[in-house]
């Protein structure tokens, strides 16, 4: 067995059944081992390394399965990374393979040479570069360990072509099939900490809980609604944490935070004279750069990663732990000592503030002013789309909107975005992975035509696995986000950010995609229930209110 045939067996070992990438030199002998060898795995081609990231990111967060992407050396390693950025610092569990040239040319100046280790090192969880390969079975093992183990993360291995020849004992290659899963072996919390966390959310006046991903990634959703109706406490999430609990659930009030948060979500944690943060870094976005909940609230935090406990705010209770494990023992306690009284009141408080967050809501998604408002196109596809349908959205335009106001009516993941590092591009890739973890399910990916432009190469990959996606473009030819920026805070000096209109639905077509055009409002419903319910790929190009001129739900805007 040489090392490519090893890298592909170990593979298996840990259940993987897909891998994203693109082809390179360097990679010919792992090219060659997925070709000749009988295995369970099938391989995406893509168009481009960054998009085999995400697409690996979109798959992992649909199935809690490590997503499995590769690329060569040189340019390809500089390509993946920003998926893998993105994934470690998101708590996603992926894999990126980047071949890399001979150990033995190292120094002699080969085409492509690069520090791979010294590039990944800053970037993702664990990684390194398979120097012989004898040492492929265990170094393979111990990124999937990494990865998925404690907080979990992205890795990266270089292959370097000569270590792919050379030869590997077969009775090393094995795996322990628990690492293929985030995340692999909770650990469960400190129960004196569980009673004071208790006792202190207990004597509060008015607690809320703000939720990040942590219950989603520990798979905690259930135990999360027991705990919250036993106290009938209000919940707020994260863009991150949508899903945790529905957001037609009595209790929560939906988004807080600069990005999808309004005045009404946030009035919640005025309220509140304790928060509870669960599976929540307590970030800038999520506090409004730590304005709300102010620093002199008193904090409860559950998080498996003790790093980000008291990192921004003086913590009165620590519980370092898995969510759902967490959550397991407060609601045991709270079963064998039921709290005295109604509970905090926190259905009834949050009705009051959802309506008048939807109030306003809805006053903008009826209207017929073209361009089309933001809003009309979220309320238009919340009406169209089922529950079970998984929304994939780029942080420009689109995130804010669908954050705030697609209700996310069950539990699951199914609606994210690339909320650590916000780059563009992400959706229309992601939302292949997603499609590839999940072929029973409505996928639906949803970017500013600026994101379009950063990878709609991607759309003859889309083609030629005819994948039902469907692809929605708010076009408004401006990077948004920044115009909106330059508006509210320096005094409307725009400069650089606007640029022609594109033709989307044009360029769809060319690659093969069903596309359509809407400019008038009294079109969209009809247009995008055509192209949700078609049988392959469609693309609806939306000409769309500029971010600038909209009421986006994003803080600093919002005088």
């Amino acid at each position: 067995m040489n090392g490519a045939e090893a890298m592909v067996r170990m593979l298996e070992a840990h259940g993987v059944r897909h891998i994203f990438g693109l082809c390179g030199d360097t990679t010919l002998p792992f090219y060659d081992a997925l070709y000749r060898l009988d295995h369970k795995m099938q391989h995406i081609l893509t168009r481009d390394e960054r998009s085999a990231a995400y697409m690996a990111d979109g798959y992992a967060r649909v199935t809690s399965k490590v997503g499995v992407c590769e690329g060569p050396s040189g340019g390809g390693a500089t390509y993946i990374l920003p998926g893998l950025v993105e994934a470690n610092e998101s708590s996603v569990s992926i894999l990126a393979i980047t071949s890399d040239v001979s150990v033995k040319a190292r120094g002699h100046y080969p085409l492509t040479e690069l520090d791979q280790e010294g590039l990944m090192r800053p970037l993702t969880k664990w990684n390194t570069v398979i120097n012989r390969s004898d040492m492929i079975p265990d170094l393979v093992r111990t990124a999937f360990r990494k990865m998925t183990t404690g907080r979990p993360g992205s890795a990266h291995l270089g292959l370097p072509i000569d270590v792919q020849r050379d030869e590997v004992d077969p009775d090393a290659v094995w795996a322990d099939p628990s690492h293929g899963f985030f995340p692999a072996y909770p650990v469960g919390p400190d129960m004196i900490e569980i009673e004071k966390a208790l006792e202190a959310i207990q004597s509060a006046f008015f607690p809320v809980v703000i939720v990040g991903g942590g219950i989603l990634l520990a798979g905690g959703e259930a135990e999360f609604q027991t705990f919250v109706e036993s106290l009938d406490i209000a919940v707020a999430t994260t863009i991150s944490g949508q899903g945790t609990i529905s957001e037609a659930h009595p209790n929560c009030v939906g988004v807080v935070g600069s990005n999808g948060g309004v005045p009404a979500t946030r009035d919640l944690v005025k309220k509140a004279d304790l928060i509870v943060f669960i599976g929540c870094r307590a970030g800038s976005v999520t506090t409004e750069l730590w304005r709300y909940p102010t620093k002199t609230t008193r904090i409860v935090h559950i998080d498996s990663d003790p790093e980000v406990i008291s990192a921004s705010y003086d913590t009165e209770v620590a519980v370092v732990s898995d969510a759902r494990l967490a959550l397991s023992a407060m609601n045991k306690l709270l079963a064998d000592n039921p709290p005295a009284g109604a509970g905090f009141g926190g259905a009834e408080v949050v009705a009051t503030q959802k309506k008048i967050k939807w109030d306003a809501f809805n006053a903008l998604a009826a209207s017929d002013d073209s361009p089309i408002k933001p809003e009309r196109t979220v309320a238009t596809l919340r009406k169209i789309l089922d529950d079970e349908a998984i929304i994939v959205a780029d942080p420009g335009t689109p995130c804010p909107y669908v954050s705030a106001y697609y209700e996310v009516r069950t539990t699951g993941r199914t609606l994210f975005s690339n909320r650590a590092h916000g780059a563009l591009g992400y959706s229309l890739s992601a939302a292949m992975g997603a499609q590839i973890g999940r072929p029973d399910k409505k996928i639906v990916a949803m970017m500013g035509d600026g994101s379009f432009g950063f990878t709609c190469g991607e759309l003859e990959t889309v083609v030629r696995k005819n994948m039902p996606i469907t692809f929605i473009v708010f076009s408004n030819s401006v990077y948004g986000w920044i115009k909106a920026g330059q508006k509210t805070g320096f005094d409307e000096r725009y400069f650089s950010v606007d640029f022609n209109r594109t033709d989307h639905a044009a360029v769809a077509n060319a690659f093969g995609v069903k596309s359509y055009s809407v400019e008038d409002p009294a079109q969209l419903e009809s247009v995008l229930r055509e192209a949700v319910n078609y049988g392959g790929p469609t693309l609806v190009d939306i000409i769309s209110q500029p971010l600038q001129e909209a009421a986006a739900p994003v803080s600093e805007w919002i005088a």
